[in-house]
């Protein structure tokens, strides 16, 4: 228990690592014709992460990103490719006969896809990428920003640690949660069942923005209390007689 204590900033940076790093081993797997082990990753992360494939990375593809068309993104928008990959047609067709009546326009048309349906969103989570689209990480871009941001503030404080203190929680609030929960909550309510305004996307670049600060911010006011948690938790295992040093 004392060296686990001892060497818990190692250890997390390992878990970030590893985490950070599978998402990106399932396109690769993918692409390799792997598809069952691409698919074990793929639903390690998905309670984790939407996945949906028109805000996530793609590799190996035409596109980096495939951003819905309300984003008004200089990337030609996924409507236009998911409306000619017959490996996203597939999906489509198998969700809307499950929610039967509920998608109004013609699955296979672009035109459709840009109205919002439960089968629609569902079968961008579901779908994995095909050799057009090449195929996505295993978290989509926002989360993928997060968790590696964590991860280089990890690194940062490790060289630094006994200098940064706790950022102030109120900074963390305002510049850290605040650029990337408004930016959530407003796609989230602009979708059924609130559609208290127009459908919005934002295009990849903010996504990648607004979660990279928001885990480095994370880093900073985390890892400092950690520290300090883990200082206690060594004096006070130190003081038990017979403890391992």
């Amino acid at each position: 228990m004392l060296r686990t204590a001892c060497n818990w900033l190692r250890i997390v940076l390992t878990l970030l690592a590893l985490y950070i790093t599978l998402p990106w081993v399932a396109p690769v797997l993918a692409k390799a014709g792997w598809h069952g082990a691409a698919d074990v990753i793929y639903t390690l992360y998905s309670p984790f992460c939407h996945q949906f494939a028109f805000r996530s990375v793609f590799v190996f593809g035409a596109q980096p990103f495939y951003p819905r068309g309300a984003a008004d993104s200089a990337y030609a928008p996924f409507e236009q490719y998911a409306a000619q990959s017959q490996a996203f047609q597939a999906q489509y067709r198998h969700w809307s006969a499950v929610y039967a009546g509920r998608v109004s326009s013609p699955p296979g048309s672009a035109d459709g896809l840009q109205q919002f349906s439960v089968a629609q969103q569902i079968a961008a989570r579901h779908f994995v990428g095909d050799e057009t689209f090449g195929y996505k990480t295993g978290l989509c871009a926002r989360d993928l920003a997060i968790y590696t941001m964590i991860f280089v503030g990890g690194l940062i404080y490790r060289r630094y640690r006994w200098r940064i203190r706790p950022m102030p929680f109120w900074i963390f609030v305002v510049a850290g949660l605040g650029p990337v929960g408004i930016d959530g909550l407003s796609q989230l309510l602009s979708y059924p069942p609130f559609e208290f305004w127009p459908v919005r996307e934002t295009t990849p670049i903010f996504r990648i923005v607004t979660g990279g600060v928001f885990g480095l911010m994370s880093a900073w006011l985390g890892f400092p209390y950690f520290e300090r948690s883990m200082q206690d938790l060594i004096v006070a295992l130190q003081a038990r007689p017979g403890e391992e040093r």
